[in-house]
Order: structure tokens, then sequence, then C-alpha cells
């Protein structure tokens, strides 16, 4: 009768030094294909490297895959970093945050998901932030996807001007680490655009209960008062399945009156994975 010994604690540590030493080889060689994407791109591309609908996908198949005892919450922190790093080593950018929502989820939402090494850029107020970007070549900003006390998204609405391009976090959970929901702007490549989800500026007359309570059910919405109209401005996030048309009637039949409409952006469908662990969108 043969006996199988366990495996001794030298031999577990060195297979984990093992693989800890591949690990750091496939980064290397990750950092080895950017350098040649670098080379290949040049200046093929204008904006952000920033990748909104490539990310979405890649985390959302990160949650699919992953099992066993290491938390979703690490290996989620270790790919956007992974991410965001590589991304700004294409083309360095800075990362502007409006502080007004919380300081301190703020800055934890931008380190989770950029890192240490993105430059971050504190602002006081959202158009503070958002005027930032649009000087600049291929900055992000970050901005509360839940509330404002003023209508940051009438600058979106120019041709040219930076757009809504993700919502993060790309993967939500109940005790997600940085669940703050915010908006990320800034200029992409038309490739890279999101459409899942469209971010439309609405500026309504005759704004009230009985319209929020309406467009509810359709689109989540930041509303602004607008008090030289007696109306509002929104920022709504429609999913491309309901459409602006559908949401316009909506507002018209509750009494609002549409005076004018722009997108301003897209983001991905939200990918939630409730308590009992089984992702969705």
């Amino acid at each position: 009768m043969t006996n199988t010994a366990p495996p001794s604690l030298q031999n577990l540590r060195r297979e984990i030094d093992d693989i800890d030493a591949q690990v750091h080889e496939l980064l290397m060689r990750r950092g080895d294909i950017i350098d040649r994407l670098i080379s290949v791109k040049k200046t093929q591309e204008v904006g952000s490297a920033f990748r909104p609908a490539r990310e979405a996908d890649m985390m959302r198949r990160l949650v699919k895959r992953h099992r066993g005892i290491l938390p979703l919450d690490t290996v989620e922190s270790i790919w956007r970093v992974i991410i965001s790093t590589f991304t700004y080593v294409q083309a360095p950018f800075a990362l502007h945050a409006d502080l007004s929502a919380g300081e301190s989820a703020m800055r934890d939402s931008a380190r989770f998901h950029f890192g240490f090494t993105v430059p971050f850029v504190a602002h006081f107020n959202a158009p503070a932030a958002v005027n930032a970007v649009a000087n600049s070549r291929g900055d992000l900003a970050l901005l509360s996807a839940t509330s404002s006390v003023s209508p940051w998204w009438l600058a979106l609405e120019n041709a040219g001007a930076p757009k809504i391009i993700a919502r993060l976090p790309f993967i939500e959970r109940a005790d997600h680490p940085a669940a703050l929901p915010v908006f990320v702007i800034s200029r992409v490549a038309d490739d890279a655009i999101v459409t899942e989800i469209e971010m439309w500026s609405i500026r309504v007359s005759g704004w009230s209960a009985d319209a929020a309570r309406a467009l509810s059910p359709l689109s989540e919405v930041i509303a602004v008062p607008d008090t030289a109209s007696d109306g509002a401005a929104l920022l709504a996030s429609i999913p491309t399945a309901t459409g602006l048309d559908k949401v316009r009637s909506v507002l018209i039949a509750a009494g609002a009156s549409v005076r004018s409409s722009a997108l301003v952006g897209g983001h991905a469908t939200r990918y939630t994975v409730p308590s009992n662990g089984v992702a969705k969108a």
C-alpha cells in the first residue's frame, strides 16, 4: 500500500514563486505588445486611448470565468490597474475628478479604476472638471452619475465637445469597494463609443413631480431646475430599445414640453453581480 505524502510547504512556496515569475513575464510581454501597438497607431487616433466598449466587455468576461477563493474585488482591481496603466503608457492622460459628490468616495473610485500611475486632478465642481477635459487632448473626467447642482452636460452638446463615454463601475454589486456611480467624460474615437445606453441632454418646460414619476420606469434622470423657463435641464440615460421618441411622448403626456434635445454620449449596460453571485446584465 502506497502512502502519498502531502506536499511540503517548501514545494508549495516554490510553486507560488514560479507562478509569480510567470505573471510578471506575461505582464512584460503585454508591455512589449503595447509598445508595438503604439508604433502602429501613432497619430491614427485622436482623443483618449480609453476604450470603454472593450473594457466593459473585458470586465464582463472576467466575472464570468472567475472562480476560486480569490475575491472578485481583488481580481477586478488588479485588472483595472493593468488596463488603465497600459492605456496611460499608450497615451498619457490626467484624471479630473469632481469632488463635490464626496471626496473620499470619488478618490476611491478613481484609484480603484485607474490606479496610482494616472495623475489625479481635483476639482470642486462639475463644470470645472468638464472644462479641463474640453481643453485637453485626451484627459478623462469623473462626475457623479446620480446627482448634480448644475447642468454640466450642456457643455457636451456641441459637435467636437467631450462626451460621456462610460459609467463606472463596469461591474456592480452591493458590496463593491468603489461603488460610487460615476460618469467618465472624454473625447474618444468614434469606434470606441458605446450606445447600449444613450445619454441625452433634454431641456423641458413644465417639469413636475408627475413628469418625473412618468419618466422613471424608462430612464434614469438627473434633473436641475431651470427657473427662467419653469422647467428643467435633464440628463437622461435612455436604453436604445426605449429610444428618445418614447421618452419625449411620455414627457408630453405628463404635461411637460420638450424644448430641445441633444445626444451627449453613451455607455455600456450596467452589469450586476447580485448577492447570489450570478452575474447579469
